[in-house]
């Protein structure tokens, strides 16, 4: 039974014939991207490196940078001349590989900014920034403000809580991804303290992928025929249904292994109990030390035999020698 590559369910209840080809397998466009990380509540940037003992040197400042303000709620941007202004007063928060729609693999690269501080009397906030394009000039747009503000309490927990963050017409080096869900679950970002100062990234995954040549099909221990893929993909594509019988002992034996349904064995009842250990033989069911106690009677047996053929032919001898 063929198997919904979305839903993973099979389709229908009715066993059949499948055949398999070996075409591609289409790419699959980016839409989520799985995120969780916590942030040093210190960040040790370039800038709070240079001046420790500076209060609020760990946090972002706007008016050093030449362009736009990289804090525009919603459209902050980095423009190409205060890269490394920006880089000084950032920390890495990781890179993810994603596609577009055609399968082209684009890098996202990802930083973090403090704009304010609970130790300066304001509130723990941050904002992330992801590269839009790695070759920009001087006045082009070089890193793209995600429009969140990420507010932490006390605890180091986010206040209010942010499961997820939509970046609208995901961009790289002039490649269009789309819409982009970042996801992080619940409590997925938050700040405590690290004695390195940087962004652990906990988790980052996507659910996009290029187009893959299938490479090789086995069964799976849940009798499921999986795919490979030259992409690393592997797919479930069909489901092999068992079966059984009323009358097992009345099917007809057929080369191979195989077996037919008879009128005596009755039709096949799919949903028996079982599994399917694929790339093996089934062992026999002998029961080797059984079969050899019944060799061992039966040479007996015969051994018994053969001395009571002898002492008859002896007996015959006497006989006749005595007629004589």
């Amino acid at each position: 039974r063929r198997i919904d590559a979305i839903t993973g369910n099979t389709f229908g209840s009715v066993p059949e014939v499948l055949q398999f080809t070996n075409d591609f397998l289409p790419s699959q466009t980016t839409t989520i991207i799985e995120y969780r990380a916590n942030l040093a509540s210190m960040p040790r940037t370039q800038a709070y490196t240079a001046a420790p003992d500076t209060p609020g040197s760990e946090l972002i400042d706007p008016g050093a940078f030449s362009g736009s303000n990289p804090l525009d709620a919603g459209d902050g941007t980095v423009e190409g001349a205060d890269v490394g202004v920006f880089l000084a007063q950032s920390i890495a928060g990781g890179a993810i590989t994603v596609y577009d729609s055609l399968g082209n693999e684009m890098n996202v690269q990802m930083r973090w900014v403090k704009t304010d501080s609970a130790a300066t009397g304001g509130t723990d906030t941050w904002e992330m920034f992801y590269l839009e394009n790695s070759n920009a000039g001087n006045t082009d747009v070089a890193w793209r403000n995600a429009g969140q503000v990420y507010s932490f309490n006390a605890s180091g927990i986010l206040d209010p809580n942010i499961p997820a963050v939509t970046i609208s017409n995901l961009t790289i080096d002039g490649v269009v991804i789309g819409n982009v869900v970042l996801s992080h679950g619940a409590s997925g970002v938050t700040q405590f303290a690290d004695s390195n100062g940087v962004a652990k990234v906990n988790l980052l995954n996507q659910n996009g992928y290029a187009a893959g040549e299938l490479q090789s099909i086995a069964v799976s221990d849940k009798g499921r025929i999986v795919a490979s893929y030259s992409n690393g993909r592997a797919i479930d594509i069909a489901e092999i249904p068992l079966a059984s019988f009323l009358g097992d002992n009345a099917l007809k034996r057929l080369d191979g292994g195989a077996f037919e349904a008879t009128s005596e064995s009755g039709p096949a009842i799919f949903g028996a109990s079982g599994t399917i250990v694929g790339k093996s033989l089934e062992g026999s069911n002998t029961d080797i030390a059984d079969e050899f106690t019944k060799l061992i009677v039966t040479q007996q047996a015969y051994a018994a035999n053969t001395r009571i053929v002898t002492t008859a032919d002896q007996m015959l001898q006497e006989t006749i020698n005595m007629i004589r």
